[in-house]
C-alpha cells in the first residue's frame, strides 16, 4: 500500500498543500486518515479524487459544485470531457495520468489520437508526451506508480510513433538526401527516444536505417557495411563507463567507412571530448535537429 502525505499530493496533483487544506476542512472533499500520532495521510484513492477534482476545476467548475457531487458523478464527469474534448490544455495532462493509473488504454489513446490530429504528431510528442513522461517519472520516484505503468504508457507511444513514422509518405527526392544508420548500443534500451527520432529524420526527408536497440558493434560494422549510410547515430546514457565509451568511440569510428559518426547521450555530454575528430556531439534533439535542418540547405543549394 502506498501512503502520501499532503507535500506528495501538491506535486503530484499540482495542487498547493494550502487549497487542498481548504477543500478539506471547507468542503469535505477529501478526508485523510491519521497515523497514531496524528499525522495526515492519504492513499491512491485520494491521489486519483484529487486529479479528478483539479481536472473539473481547471474546467471551470467551482469547488463548492464539485464538492455537491458523489465520487460515481466526479467521475462521470471527467469521463464525458475526456471523451468529447477535442482540444488540449495542461489539465488534459491529469486525464492522461488518471488513465495511466487505470491502465485505461481505449481512452489514452484516444485523446491522444485527437489531438494528434489537430496538432501533429511532432507537436504532441514535445508538449504532451514528454511533459506526461516527466510527470509519471516523479510520480515514480514518489512511489506513485509502478514499473507496469511506465510499461503500458512505453507500449501505447511506442506504437503512435510507428505509426506516425509508416505515415510518412516518402518524396522523389528523398533518394539524394543523406541516409542515417540509427541503433542504439547493448545494454541501452531508450527506443522511444530512437523512434522519436526515426520520426524526425524521415518527417525531413532523410533516410533512415533503423537496426533497432541492444545491437552488437559487429552488426552496426555489418549494417554501414551493407547499406553505406553517411552518417552513423547512436546514443549511450548509462551502459558504459567513460573509459569504455571511449574504446567504443574509437571502435565504432574506425570501422564505419566514410560515414560520419553522430552521438548523443548523458554519458556522451559528459565525457570530454578526445582527440577523435571523427565524431560530433550533441547535447540534445533540438542540436541534432539543427545539424539535419542546415545538411538541408546545404543539399538544397549544392
Amino acid at each position: 500500500m502506498i501512503i502520501y502525505s499532503i507535500k506528495d499530493l501538491e506535486k503530484l496533483s499540482g495542487v498547493k498543500a494550502h487549497t487542498l487544506r481548504i477543500w478539506e476542512k471547507r468542503y469535505g472533499i477529501i478526508q485523510p486518515k491519521r497515523t497514531q500520532t496524528n499525522i495526515r495521510y492519504y492513499l491512491d484513492e485520494d491521489l486519483k479524487q484529487i486529479l479528478n477534482i483539479a481536472f473539473l476545476n481547471k474546467k471551470g467548475y467551482r469547488i463548492s459544485k464539485i464538492a455537491a457531487l458523489s465520487n460515481k458523478e466526479i467521475r462521470q464527469k471527467v469521463a464525458e470531457y475526456t471523451e468529447i474534448n477535442s482540444s488540449f490544455e495542461d489539465y488534459q495532462l491529469d486525464a492522461l495520468t488518471l488513465c495511466v493509473l487505470e491502465l485505461n488504454e481505449s481512452k489514452f489513446s484516444k485523446i491522444l489520437d485527437k489531438y494528434i490530429t489537430q496538432k501533429g504528431f511532432l507537436h504532441v510528442m514535445n508538449h504532451v508526451i514528454y511533459p506526461l513522461l516527466d510527470k509519471l517519472g516523479m510520480m515514480w520516484m514518489s512511489g506513485s506508480i509502478k514499473s507496469v505503468h511506465e510499461h503500458f504508457v512505453s507500449n501505447v507511444v511506442r506504437r503512435k510513433t510507428i505509426n506516425a513514422i509508416d505515415r510518412i509518405k516518402e518524396s522523389r527526392n528523398e533518394v539524394n538526401n543523406p541516409k542515417f544508420l540509427i541503433y542504439l548500443p547493448e545494454g541501452e534500451n531508450h527506443e522511444l527516444s530512437l523512434l522519436y527520432l526515426h520520426y524526425i529524420l524521415k518527417e525531413k526527408g532523410m533516410r533512415v536505417v533503423n537496426v533497432g536497440i541492444g545491437i552488437p558493434l559487429d552488426d552496426v560494422i555489418d549494417g554501414c557495411r551493407i547499406s553505406k549510410p553517411d552518417f552513423v547515430f547512436t546514443m549511450v546514457n548509462d551502459s558504459l563507463s567513460n573509459k569504455d565509451l571511449e574504446k567504443y568511440i574509437d571502435q565504432l569510428t574506425s570501422r564505419v567507412g566514410n560515414a560520419e559518426v553522430l552521438l548523443s547521450g548523458m554519458q556522451v555530454i559528459q565525457l570530454n571530448q578526445t582527440d577523435n575528430a571523427n565524431y560530433q556531439a550533441f547535447k540534445g534533439t533540438k542540436q541534432l535537429i539543427d545539424f539535419v535542418d542546415n545538411l538541408l540547405k546545404v543539399q538544397i543549394t549544392a
